[in-house]
């Protein structure tokens, strides 16, 4: 390919820059700028003074400024001054370009220059005077002259400098038409060089083609002759074959009719298969509706037992502590029905009668959904709230309470006693194997559950994780209760692990962890008491993807801190101080919690949910729209007496109030 010659307008747009201003000649006045600026008149005003003093002496002066200084500014043409000042831009056709412009360039009028020291030209063929060095007045008027016809002479420059600049343009404008449609060009000849090589390769290819065809076609006609004698052969064959032909279609038509039946039976078991899956689809739809009922009325029996029930638990009588008085704790009720009353006598001492015998012993009755006396089981306590805990996979929220005076069998209620024995697991390990199993059951129906653990304490108004490992252990500073999101319901706990279980091992290692980071401490009523409020919260997220079903809703199981006046729960030693700081939070937290109970029983405006952590964490638990329960631990012994009774009394106030009916949490 043979290349494009370099267009000579493309050489002045890559050689010469136009946009340079040409540089202005020099002014050859010789006075300061300070002069300059001023006119004509103003330079006269200033000599006066000088021409007075002058006549009045009588003697002629020297000016300040001697005759030669005035005369030492040379000025320069305009050629001399371009060829100092213009960049010189070398390249390998810049003389080229440069005689491309100036053959543009019209001439203009010489001005020819005045060498220093000279007079001024002269007018009308005659020379001019010398002027004296004193008329600095005619020395400025002949230099206004000489800048005019410089301002003259630089105004048709600059006109010719607008003229090539014009060219310029137009050049540029042409060299890049050019260059495109050159690049336009170069783009259609490699196409069409591609495409004769192309060209070329089909000729090749075709080439031996037709070679590999011809001796084909040699040894085609070979065969044709070969063919040719055994078609004669062919045709007896075709004879014989047509008799079997006659005979495979006599066998033929017979199989057709049997396929015939063959399809009418199809027909008809795919008929009948159509009809199961519609009988199935109406099975499953019934199933729904079944489950949907189930779950309507489930929902309807734990409104009737009451959203907020109250189940009361005496702990056994441990070793090594004294048998109570046979009278001290009866359960009024038949054999056959379950006890749901308590009677606590206390007697005084202090009071008696007038003949002096002690007063008779005061009896004090309480009632509850259910009372389990010291002989009972943990499963018969978990069988006993089963269905509740059952209608957090519908939906409802669900937060169950263990409240009582320290050692009265609270973390025993909830956690259980030691690990591996199974008789006697809490609630907590119960709950959840129990929500597994029915969510398996429902996974056949297409219910699809996941499940989310997490477990903190509140310990004097400070939340910590109980979950935490390594070094995040005890950095409750860090744990605040927030909401999941802008316009969110939902509360969660900053910087808690909250851990998805599927299965009743990785729930039981969670327990462990939590047993060894709660903040427990001795008292005078418990060698090891619980001083901190521990909730284990378990996020149950449910999802039926067929019908387009969602629900959601927490479980809560609490386990309170220990209840006790101040006076007897203080521990001896050094740490008294502070443990009657935890009893203070503890029992503030709990006037909390039946305050809340209290707003939301009386349906107030206002719940004071942030004036306690436990009950602004438990919000979503507490209220109407959530099933509550609370179990009230006591101790058998007498010596708790007082204790008991406040517990009795506070937990019958809960057992009083109704909040109202729960709603589901669905989508």
């Amino acid at each position: 390919m043979e290349t494009l010659q370099r267009s000579p307008l493309l050489e002045v747009k890559g050689n010469i820059e136009v946009k340079r201003p040409l540089p202005k000649p020099p002014s050859r006045l010789p006075l300061s700028g300070s002069r300059l600026k001023r006119g004509p008149e103003q330079m006269e005003e200033a000599l006066e003074p000088e021409k007075k003093r002058t006549r009045g002496l009588g003697t002629k002066i020297a000016p300040s400024r001697p005759r030669a200084a005035l005369l030492t500014a040379v000025p320069q043409t305009q050629g001399q001054a371009a060829a100092r000042t213009a960049p010189k831009k070398t390249g390998p056709r810049c003389p080229t370009a440069v005689a491309t412009v100036l053959k543009n360039q019209k001439p203009g009028p010489a001005v020819p220059a005045q060498k220093p020291g000279t007079a001024p030209p002269m007018v009308g063929g005659k020379k001019p005077s010398k002027r004296p060095a004193w008329d600095l007045k005619g020395q400025l008027c002949d230099r206004m002259a000489e800048l005019k016809c410089c301002r003259e002479r630089n105004q048709i420059l600059d006109q010719e400098n607008q003229q090539l600049r014009d060219q310029l343009r137009e050049a540029q404008q042409q060299a890049s038409a050019l260059g495109i449609e050159r690049r336009t060009l170069e783009e259609e000849l490699a196409r069409v060089r591609v495409q004769a090589e192309q060209g070329q390769q089909e000729l090749g290819r075709l080439s031996a083609r037709v070679l590999e065809l011809e001796e084909r076609l040699g040894t085609q006609e070979g065969l044709v002759q070969v063919l040719q004698r055994e078609q004669l052969g062919l045709q007896e064959e075709r004879r014989g074959l047509a008799t079997r032909l006659e005979e495979q279609e006599r066998r033929l038509q017979a199989s057709e009719a049997a396929l015939s039946d063959s399809q009418a039976e199809v027909v008809s078991l795919r008929q009948e298969a159509a009809a199961q899956a519609v009988l199935l689809a109406e099975r499953e739809d019934r199933l729904h509706g079944l489950e949907m009922e189930r779950r309507r009325l489930h929902n309807q029996l734990q409104e009737l037992k009451g959203n907020i029930r109250v189940f009361c638990r005496v702990r056994p009588v441990l070793p090594g502590e004294p048998t109570p008085n046979p009278g001290f704790l009866l359960f009024p009720g038949g054999p056959a029905d379950p006890p749901t009353r308590l009677s606590l006598s206390r007697s005084d001492e202090r009071r008696g009668t007038l003949s002096g015998a002690p007063a008779p012993p005061t009896r004090h009755d309480f009632s509850f959904d259910r009372v389990f006396p010291p002989g009972s089981r943990q499963d018969e306590v978990f069988e006993e709230i089963a269905m509740l805990v059952q209608s957090a996979l519908d939906g409802y929220p669900v937060c169950i309470f263990a409240y009582g005076q320290t050692g009265s069998g609270k973390t025993f209620t909830m956690e259980g006693g030691p690990a591996g024995d199974p008789q006697v697991e809490g609630l907590i390990p119960r709950a959840l194997r129990h929500l597994f199993s029915v969510a398996q059951e429902l996974s056949g129906q297409g219910w699809t559950y996941s499940f989310v653990a997490s477990y903190v304490e509140i310990y004097n108004e400070t939340v910590r994780d109980l979950l935490a490992t390594g070094t995040r252990k005890g950095q409750a500073g860090e744990c605040e209760i927030r909401r999941a999101g802008p316009g969110s319901e939902e509360l969660t706990v900053t910087n808690a692990r909250y851990v998805p279980v599927s299965c009743e091992k990785e729930v039981q290692a969670l327990l462990h962890l939590a047993r060894q980071n709660r903040a427990v401490a001795r008292t005078a009523q418990n060698e090891r008491s619980s001083r901190s409020h521990s909730v284990f919260q378990l996020q149950i997220s449910g999802e039926h993807a067929a019908r387009g079903l969602q629900c959601t809703a927490p479980l809560s199981l609490v386990d309170l801190a220990g209840s006790e006046r101040l006076d007897s729960g203080l521990a001896l030693g050094p740490g008294e101080r502070e443990r009657l700081r935890e009893t203070q939070s503890i029992n503030s937290s709990l006037s909390t919690l039946g305050l809340v109970i209290m707003a939301l029983s009386n349906k107030e405006p206002h719940v004071p949910y942030r004036n306690s952590k436990l009950t602004y964490l438990l919000q979503n638990s507490l209220g109407g729209s959530a099933k509550m329960l609370m179990f009230v631990n006591i101790s058998p012994l007498e010596e708790n007496v007082s204790e008991s009774l406040n517990s009795l009394r506070f937990a019958s106030k809960v057992n009083q109030c109704v909040i109202g009916t729960a709603q589901a949490n669905k989508k």
